[in-house]
């Protein structure tokens, strides 16, 4: 079965947002913040200045018996996808998202897609981000989310996506869905469909500098991404996760002093 994840430190933080209060709370109902991971990079047909993946090594095990595995960047990353860090960090982390790809790429048809999704979906879910950790890896996945959607017209989803072929060919049915909102994500290689079709975009930054310069507001809680009120408007993501060492990334994050990272505080109440 499919397994959805609890908001992570980031996502936590939309309870707190107004604008979305709307969905999470419905007279004594109190929904949750879930998300629903794949392999990053593996499911990420499209990326390229992020794209990094986890390798399991054949044969070769960690003293608590788990198979080693070793990360590695692509050609072209320019900074490193935080998930992939956290896939060769955490092994349930991996084994989770591993196992969500691989049972959504049994299914033949998009019917079959729909009903997994469907069937596994917590029954308080109220806010469904698609994916902290992978992207629509085709056509048909993109499909069954959007038909998910639409039978779930209480649940507001949102997605960060490279994969703009998809929502480019079904436009007119994204949005026909105002409980689905879609955000381009700059650094893949279809990011010429971003101007072409003036798509609204989320793009990295190393520094708030560049953001201003760019004329660009910082996404700190998710709250750009999932808000529908804030579908046209584009923004900016502060560089974070675990860079190689001596990147440019890197040096960005130093002096960023913890600016773009995303910690859970403790104590903290919902």
């Amino acid at each position: 079965m499919l397994k959805y994840s609890d908001a992570n430190a980031k996502l936590v933080k939309l309870y707190d947002v107004p604008e979305l209060s709307g969905w999470l709370t419905d007279g004594r109902f109190t929904g949750e913040v879930v998300s629903l991971d794949l392999l990053s990079g593996w499911s990420c047909p499209f990326a390229e200045a992020c794209l990094s993946k986890v390798y399991e090594l054949e044969g070769q095990f960690t003293k608590s018996g788990n198979t080693k595995r070793k990360l590695r960047d692509g050609d072209k990353t320019e900074h490193r996808c935080f998930s992939a860090s956290q896939e060769v960090i955490f092994p349930a982390v991996y084994d989770k998202r591993k196992s969500n790809y691989e049972l959504l790429k049994e299914c033949k048809t998009v019917d079959e897609m729909v009903a997994l999704l469907e069937r596994t979906l917590p029954r308080n879910a109220a806010i469904v981000r698609q994916h902290v950790g992978g992207d629509f890896f085709n056509l048909m996945y993109f499909l069954a989310w959007l038909e998910v959607a639409k039978r779930n017209s209480h649940i507001l989803f949102y997605a960060y996506t490279k994969s703009l072929n998809y929502w480019v060919e079904n436009m007119e049915l994204v949005n026909s869905l105002p409980n689905v909102v879609l955000t381009a994500s700059r650094g893949g290689r279809l990011d010429s469909m971003i101007d072409l079709y003036n798509l609204r975009e989320a793009v990295v930054v190393l520094s708030e500098q560049q953001a201003d310069e760019m004329g660009l507001e910082i996404d700190h809680d998710d709250s750009h991404a999932a808000r529908p009120d804030l579908r046209n408007q584009s923004f900016a993501l502060l560089i974070h996760g675990v860079q190689p060492k001596g990147s440019e990334a890197a040096k960005a994050l130093v002096e960023l002093k913890g600016k773009g990272s995303y910690r859970r505080e403790k104590n903290a109440v919902r």
